[in-house]
């Protein structure tokens, strides 16, 4: 397994100083946020300076985040934003990850168009260099079961198709084992490795009640061992919002996290 870290992990650090401290935590790579690489260069930074400190600490890029509305608006503002697709693309392949997360709607409860509109990104990630892999959210409205982002994925009809997987939301929307089981693993772009609160009830979590892995309620062993029993080898992230771990030192945080991800998968 390529152990990777998700940014929003670590937050409060500096983009430059997350890249060193992931490096030195002895991670394999780093999931960017495009809005700290943004933020970053808006502050007089350069790309160079970040894809230099990336190869520095030896770290890959598995996926960076996130293109977002792609199903939300229509007409002149659809446009908008698949040129804002082409410009985080391009980013993205630039910085060497393979993936890009693509993010359905929040509030739109719709989804008949969203193969269409997936489609069109892969378009675009082909001409590009790299691949949009699709992700639901179990707490938005549209697509927030990991069966119906599987559908998607299968109506989109397309070989560039992926579907990136999260543990929290696998657990939070009532997916389960034999649902994640009838996905191929090559159309498994990328896991997210996370718990969940251990006193609220699934369905009602949100990115905040994720929990350091063994800290929760979700049978992560169970699920690690499903997916090692299909077959895949591929990245995972530790992907936490918490803000008691952003409290402490960052080392640590990165230590226990590492430690916990390589307990799940290689025990």
């Amino acid at each position: 397994m390529i152990y990777c870290l998700n940014t929003s992990t670590i937050k409060p650090q500096s983009l430059i100083n997350k890249i060193r401290l992931v490096g030195e935590a002895g991670y394999d790579g780093i999931e960017l946020w495009l809005n700290d690489v943004w933020e970053y260069v808006a502050r007089g930074g350069e790309v160079t300076d970040i894809e230099k400190a990336i190869a520095d600490h030896g770290l890959i890029v598995p996926s960076v985040i996130a293109m977002r509305q792609w199903g939300d608006l229509d007409g002149w503002e659809h446009q908008l934003v698949l040129d804002e697709a082409r410009r985080r693309f391009a980013l993205g392949a630039r910085l060497g990850a393979p993936f890009i997360v693509a993010t359905p709607p929040l509030e739109k409860t719709e989804t008949e168009h969203l193969p269409e509109r997936y489609a069109e990104l892969l378009k675009i990630g082909r001409e590009e260099g790299i691949r949009p892999t699709f992700e639901y959210i179990s707490f938005f409205q549209s697509v927030h079961t990991l069966s119906k982002a599987w559908e998607i994925v299968q109506v989109t009809d397309d070989e560039d198709a992926t579907l990136i997987i999260d543990a929290f939301h696998n657990w939070n929307s009532g997916s389960t084992e034999s649902e994640l089981r009838s996905i191929p693993v090559d159309k498994i772009s990328h896991y997210h490795i996370d718990d969940a609160d251990p006193v609220k009830p699934a369905g009602t979590q949100t990115d905040p009640d994720r929990v350091m892995p063994g800290d929760g309620q979700i049978d992560l062993k169970a699920e690690t061992t499903a997916l090692k029993e299909m077959g895949y080898d591929g990245t995972v992230s530790l992907e936490l919002f918490s803000e008691s771990w952003w409290k402490i030192d960052p080392k640590e945080t990165l230590r226990i996290g590492l430690q916990r991800m390589k307990a799940l998968f290689e025990n």
